[in-house]
């Protein structure tokens, strides 16, 4: 860890001296960009998932006097007397007709799709069944003599409909943990005008090379570099790591992530669709969308069920007629054979996969980047882990005190917490919260200034106090304690001096603190 790094914490007091189409159909997104962006993309995909609800449900109620008017099933349960009535064969034509022209309309749409791409799969497999059984049972109610299939019609377009509405109910359900993505972002933003005035405008109205100021504490509303000013920023949201990092003039800051304790001025380079986190979620949304390994198998078995209902219903008629039956009866059995062979429960199994697996992903906070990865997951023998946020909390907590000359561990601990006191950084929280476990009893700092940059300075029991950075001593010369920094670094602590009139009193080595539950969670990992 260079000595630019090991003070994270330079210049964080200044604040306190002055006082962020379906699969086959809709798999559109949700939220391309922020602050406005994509969000005709989401009413799209609501509007999709409410009209293949309507569609269910329609068709799920014209679906109940298919099922009494169907005359098998009358046979079936011995009802054909008592519920048959002269006409009911045109009646249950024009139930029939209406969900296979509602209900069977996705399916008929996605056939033509399939097949125009010469690509066969499930949706060609759904409109097969469902033309030839709507087909035939509809020239049987004209006077061709053999079974009408209009009830094996509607229940598979009512199996199917539900099957694809859940499926697409969970994608949505998935881009709601993205909502929560763009809720980092800022909606509002200080525009500095020519004249040196602010204008607080949306975010959406800002323009490339715009500038914006960032007031201490406040949310970067956009990407671009910092043309004026130096600040600590809090990316944990973009790399999870709790430590602030030190940025000046020229760096890059991106939008969504915090500004520490001094104002800065943006130049607006990425806005909208264009912003890093925008690409973040813009990624997850592919990656929702993406088919998975179960449901291209599905497509895969759906080609090949395809080909074998069209296999068997032709051998079934030309068996029949080589047998020596009357072509009417041939044809009903190839019509059986071909409506026998749509899967409904492939047709639904693999969209419950996916809606359960997705929804509780996105209620543990998993985005999903790759689903074939994610089912590769059970395979998995070896994990590794980012320790910031996952294995620690996040926090800074003090991992050792080193005394230099004749200062005593405590006193170095007590001066330096006296100090930080009056900040809200997290390394200053760290450093207090170690005295107050220690009991040890603050006095209150007097003439408190920040040394931008670097760290801070104050008066203390008459004692003229800094804590100050590795870098700090490098620049004025003051002889420190090197090969203990350097040590401290290489096991992943952040460094801070803590000086006496301007001598070395001591060093404060302070890491992000590890979970308690960490060491039970990797148990029962493995």
């Amino acid at each position: 860890m260079s000595q630019e790094n090991e003070m994270s914490h330079e210049g964080h007091h200044e604040h306190h001296a002055k006082h962020d189409e379906h699969q086959h159909h809709a798999g559109h997104g949700a939220h391309e960009g922020h602050n406005g962006h994509g969000g005709g993309h989401h009413a799209h995909h609501e509007q999709m998932v409410e009209d293949f609800k309507r569609r269910f449900w329609v068709s799920v109620i014209l679906t109940i006097p298919i099922l009494v008017l169907s005359p098998m099933l009358q046979e079936w349960t011995g009802l054909a007397e008592t519920l048959a009535f002269p006409g009911d064969r045109y009646i249950l034509f024009a139930l029939g007709t209406a969900v296979f022209l509602y209900g069977g309309w996705p399916f008929l749409k996605g056939c033509t799709t399939e097949l125009g791409k010469i690509e066969p799969g499930m949706m060609t497999l759904i409109g097969l069944a469902i033309t030839v059984a709507y087909g035939y049972s509809s020239l049987v109610v004209f006077g061709l003599p053999g079974r009408m299939f209009f009830w094996e019609l509607a229940t598979l377009i009512d199996i199917m409909l539900l099957g694809h509405w859940i499926e697409m109910r969970s994608i949505m359900g998935a881009s709601s943990a993205l909502e929560e993505l763009i809720k980092l972002m800022p909606t509002d933003a200080h525009l500095v005008k020519e004249n040196g005035e602010l204008e607080d405008v949306p975010v959406t109205e800002l323009q490339p090379d715009d500038e914006v100021l960032v007031k201490p504490g406040e949310k970067i509303p956009v990407d671009g570099p910092i043309v004026k000013g130096r600040t600590s920023v809090n990316q944990a949201m973009v790399t999870g790591e709790s430590q602030p990092v030190e940025k000046g003039e020229g760096d890059e800051v991106i939008g969504g992530t915090i500004n520490g304790d001094s104002a800065i001025h943006v130049q607006v380079s990425k806005t909208g669709e264009d912003s890093y986190l925008s690409q973040v979620v813009k990624m997850v949304q592919e990656a929702q969308q993406s088919p998975s390994r179960a449901q291209s198998l599905a497509d895969r078995a759906a080609f090949g069920l395809t080909m074998v209902a069209l296999s068997a219903g032709l051998l079934t008629l030309v068996a029949w007629l080589l047998g020596g039956r009357e072509f009417v009866f041939a044809l009903e059995r190839m019509v059986t054979v071909m409506v026998i062979t749509c899967p409904h429960a492939l047709g639904l199994a693999i969209p419950l996969v996916v809606a359960v697996s997705t929804a509780m992903g996105a209620k543990r906070g998993i985005l999903i980047r790759d689903r074939t990865a994610f089912e590769a997951s059970r395979l998995v023998d070896t994990l590794v882990f980012d320790k910031t946020g996952t294995l620690t909390r996040g926090e800074f907590g003090v991992s050792e005190v080193i005394a230099l000359e004749n200062h005593k561990e405590d006193d170095v601990l007590r001066l330096a917490a006296a100090l930080e006191s009056r900040s809200e950084h997290p390394i200053a929280k760290g450093i207090v919260a170690a005295a107050e476990e220690r009991e040890l009893e603050l006095a209150s700092p007097e003439d408190f200034e920040a040394i931008p940059g670097k760290g801070a300075q104050a008066t203390i029991d008459g004692q003229h106090v800094k804590v100050v950075s590795p870098g700090y001593l490098a620049e004025h010369d003051i002889e420190g304690a090197p090969d203990k920094v350097e040590t401290l670094a290489q096991g992943g602590n952040t460094v801070v001096y803590v000086l006496l009139d301007d001598a070395p009193a001591g060093l404060i080595a302070l890491a992000d603190i590890v979970r308690e539950e960490s060491k039970e969670a990797v148990r029962v990992l493995r």
